[in-house]
């Protein structure tokens, strides 16, 4: 990390060390290292000691969690000069993060954030890995509400915006997918002159929120400023721009929906202004977060699709469809759990979903969780736990399986059941 003054920190909390400056910041007390900062952030007060054990140079008690965050954050971002890449959306915004990260690298010195570092705790911690030398950074926003990406924004002060889908997620808290078209926008709204946003063709809720002319606009998908050209599962995927450029990538992932999100991070990858000729070097070690598609062998010459990070009814279709493309005359079996922050419309996302899946010759259709009632599937477990035992009596040698649902249903238990993985 770029160093910080103690001095300049004293104002967020009690601090205690003697150290000039700090030159990393840390949560978790077991990742700290010497001449780090340890913050106390959710309960982090009892492992101080713990902290100090293993090298602290300092530790901060916070007045304000999340003020203190974002004022490291931002103490670390103002001293640098890379260029600042912000990724929310409704779907695929981690793996569009993965992507974009494994592209830069080879060609610049790159910060990204890790896992699900998209909150108010997250986007800091990416930000406070910045180095004197870093020159790209990638932040990942996610929002549970109006405003609150415009919030990070003003943290992270982003040259490159993208948005990688827009759909009918969080309807709990924002009501209507417009409104989750207007806060995913805040990301637009947030770039300086001269920025860059890239958005997805083809979404007429975007539209009223792109009436920016300071700066680029580039929409990828059909008929868009870039959209993927051809495809080929495993191997390779070019994308094309309007202006004839092309970029041919090999790839190892073989879900179509993950080659959306390559458009989406080509695009940015341009935007920032590396070389469109070396793209190519990072493609091949892309490597996803955990539980996104992961694909696994099961006995009999099956397949485990592992796609239990999160749900919603655009990515739940286009999981489905990639169970089927894979299956490739396989027994097909969706483990489907509940959809979460649907509001009121939830009943008949749910049932749309499984009308969805058996057009496609879903073959059997496990539902996990209450709103999974609304699937209407051949079976039903009204938890992770339960799944499993029923997962693992009704799959059978060469099926090919998908597991998904929301984050609170926790349906890697069942990916881990069938893949014969301990319990914890």
């Amino acid at each position: 990390m770029i160093p910080l003054p103690l001095d300049e920190l004293r104002g967020l909390g009690r601090i205690e060390g003697g150290a000039a400056e700090v030159t990393g910041v840390e949560i978790d007390s077991r990742r700290v290292g010497p001449g780090e900062l340890f913050v106390a952030v959710g309960g982090g007060d009892a492992f101080l000691d713990d902290a100090r054990a293993h090298g602290a140079a300092a530790t901060l008690v916070p007045d304000d969690e999340h003020a203190a965050m974002a004022a490291l954050g931002r103490a670390v971002r103002d001293r640098s000069s890379a260029k600042v890449v912000a990724i929310t959306g409704s779907s695929g915004k981690t793996s569009t993060k993965d992507i974009l990260a494994a592209l830069c690298r080879p060609v610049a010195r790159t910060v990204a954030a890790e896992g699900g570092h998209n909150n108010e705790i997250g986007l800091p911690l990416t930000l406070t890995r910045i180095e004197p030398d870093t020159e790209v950074v990638i932040t990942e926003m996610g929002m549970r509400g109006l405003g609150q990406i415009a919030e990070l924004c003003a943290i992270a002060r982003p040259d490159v915006g993208v948005i990688s889908s827009i759909g009918p997620v969080h309807l709990e808290l924002v009501g209507t997918v417009e409104n989750v078209a207007r806060a995913k926008a805040e990301v637009v709204a947030s770039l300086p002159p001269g920025g860059t946003a890239v958005v997805p063709s083809g979404v007429p809720e975007l539209e009223p929120f792109l009436a920016r002319d300071d700066i680029a606009i580039v929409r990828f998908g059909p008929d868009g400023d870039a959209e993927l050209e051809s495809f080929e599962p495993g191997e390779s995927a070019v994308v094309a721009f309007a202006d004839g450029t092309r970029a041919e990538l090999p790839v190892r992932f073989t879900a179509r929906m993950q080659a959306s999100n390559l458009v989406a991070a080509v695009v940015a990858y341009r935007a920032l202004g590396l070389p469109l000729d070396r793209a190519a070097e990072g493609s091949a070690s892309i490597a996803f977060s955990p539980w996104r598609l992961e694909e696994s062998t099961l006995p009999g010459g099956g397949l485990l699709v592992n796609d239990a990070y999160n749900a919603n009814p655009a990515s739940m279709r286009a999981a489905l469809e990639h169970l089927v493309e894979r299956a490739q005359r396989r027994r097909t079996v969706a483990v489907l759990g509940d959809m979460a922050e649907l509001g009121d419309a939830a009943p008949r996302f749910h049932e749309e979903v499984g009308l969805f899946a058996r057009g496609l010759g879903v073959d059997v259709i496990v539902g996990v969780g209450t709103l999974a009632r609304g699937y209407e599937p051949d079976e039903w477990a009204p938890d992770a736990a339960s799944a499993a035992a029923v997962v693992r009596e009704l799959v059978e040698p060469g099926d090919a399986v998908l597991v998904k649902g929301s984050r609170a249903i926790g349906l890697e238990a069942v990916a881990d059941a069938l893949a014969g993985v301990p319990a914890c």
